[in-house]
């Protein structure tokens, strides 16, 4: 029995975006996936955002071969000029695909483990020949099945990077947990408002999560006297931190920076800047504090919002040959093109199944989890990667080696270095980033008695943190 095998499925890890996609590609190649998601349902991360809207339209967020595969239902794309919600995603095409999919998805399924039969990571003698085995747990048990290839599209959701810069969660983080989120509240839901109005509320992150939570607490804030958000930067102030604006080429994305800057002009949100936070304490009155790396504590809080991005779980990995960038633990090959210690101002260089690829051959990471600890993941990527990886699987090499993706600018530049390279006041493009900004005093606590410090902001670099 060898990895090519005609009667041995792909194992699919997840049935999200990418996941769904890949096994609709698999089908139209005549090859049989076996999908294996773990939470109850398709799409069941999707869902746990249903709240959020997203900054693509949804022109760019079907796949083309899941096209294929529902139009024979009567399916109908919506208006692809419209943005959907994460729910609406989900019940409107995600549901649908994983229905026409059949009993080719199996919900409830956790993976534990892959490997080569027969084969640690250890032993070399005949390893390819070996087919993969894949170990998952249901409700009923523990089950095994064998693949001819596995395509982990189980994204990343379900570890989000902690408050603590160093990468490790701060001190108290752990035991502070009732007070702290690491996902977009959902401020519609009256139950979740109730935590937040009226609150003093510390947001944590750079990028667009970050910005749709401030947004949403200032539209509570003008309801509510009292809310009230506290925007934890570990960087400065620059041209940059608020996203491309009106020059992302996305424009829903823009908006989210502007609305962002809008609750911090319009006075409903304080940005503290340069703070990287090492320990999450306690008062007196069971509020919490955030003590920084350097020293400064922060006026008490009644919640944190920790929006620092996500990172991929590799646990059940542990027996495969992966080829992983020691920083992004993206793959080798893909990691220069997303390193937002070097990315550039435009936007990623197409990629394919041989930026995927691994030592162990066979297997490869899609979608978000493709990226690591990068951020700044759109879903065509993904149907891109998942359409080369297929035909790779199918040994159709000149399909999958004609990458065609072309992304919509961010408007935003990253020079390099993710903190305070004195070296990196422009990009490796040249002259596309804004001048480091001067030291700028950033008040802490508007309404309370204002403590104001001068935050040295970093020169050059326009990558969020």
């Amino acid at each position: 029995m060898t990895t090519t095998t005609s009667d041995l499925p792909v194992v699919v890890i997840g049935a999200g975006p990418a996941g769904l996609a890949a096994a609709a590609h698999l089908v139209e190649r005549g090859i049989e996936p076996l999908v294996l998601e773990a939470g109850p349902a398709a799409a069941s991360a999707v869902r746990e955002w249903s709240h959020v809207r997203l900054f693509s339209t949804w022109g760019e967020l079907t796949d083309p071969a899941a096209e294929k595969l529902l139009a024979p239902t009567g399916w109908t794309r919506p208006d692809a000029t419209t943005y959907p919600s994460g729910g609406d995603w989900a019940e409107l095409y995600l549901q649908p695909l994983a229905d026409v999919l059949g009993d080719r998805v199996r919900v409830g399924a956790t993976v534990t483990g892959v490997s080569r039969t027969g084969r640690d990571r250890i032993v070399d003698a005949d390893r390819e020949a070996q087919p993969f085995v894949v170990h998952f747990t249901t409700a009923d048990g523990e089950e095994r099945v064998f693949a001819r290839a596995v395509i982990d599209a189980s994204g990343t959701w379900t570890t989000p990077s902690p408050a603590g810069a160093s990468g490790l969660p701060a001190l108290g983080e752990n035991a502070a947990a009732d007070r702290i989120t690491y996902r977009v509240p959902d401020l519609k839901d009256p139950a979740v408002r109730a935590r937040y109005a009226g609150k003093r509320t510390a947001v944590i992150g750079s990028g667009a999560s970050a910005f749709t939570a401030l947004a949403t607490l200032a539209d509570v804030a003008k309801d509510e006297p009292g809310t009230h958000a506290v925007w934890i930067l570990r960087r400065g102030i620059s041209g940059s931190t608020f996203g491309g604006g009106e020059a992302d080429q996305l424009p829903a994305r823009g908006a989210l920076g502007l609305a962002a800057k809008a609750a911090v002009d319009n006075g409903y949100a304080d940005a503290v800047t340069g703070f990287r936070t090492e320990a999450i304490e306690r008062d007196g009155e069971g509020r919490l504090v955030l003590a920084g790396e350097d020293g400064r504590r922060l006026d008490p809080v009644d919640e944190v919002i920790v929006l620092t991005g996500f990172r991929p779980d590799l646990s059940f990995l542990s027996e495969i040959r992966l080829g992983l960038d020691e920083r992004l633990q993206a793959p080798t090959e893909l990691a220069p093109l997303i390193d937002p210690n070097q990315h550039s101002c435009g936007t990623v260089y197409p990629h394919g199944h041989r930026e995927l690829s691994h030592p162990e051959p066979g297997v490869y990471l899609v979608g978000m989890k493709s990226y690591g600890r990068a951020p700044t993941f759109l879903a065509m990527t993904g149907y891109e990667q998942v359409r080369s990886v297929t035909a790779a699987v199918a040994g159709d090499l000149e399909s999958a080696d004609r990458v065609e993706l072309t992304l919509p600018e961010t408007g935003v530049c990253g020079g390099a270095g993710l903190f305070d390279d004195p070296d990196a006041g422009q990009a490796d493009g040249g002259g596309c980033c804004a001048p480091a900004p001067a030291p700028a005093l950033v008040q802490i606590g508007v309404g309370a008695p204002a403590a104001t410090v001068t935050e040295e902001a970093p020169a050059g670099g326009c990558c969020g943190s």
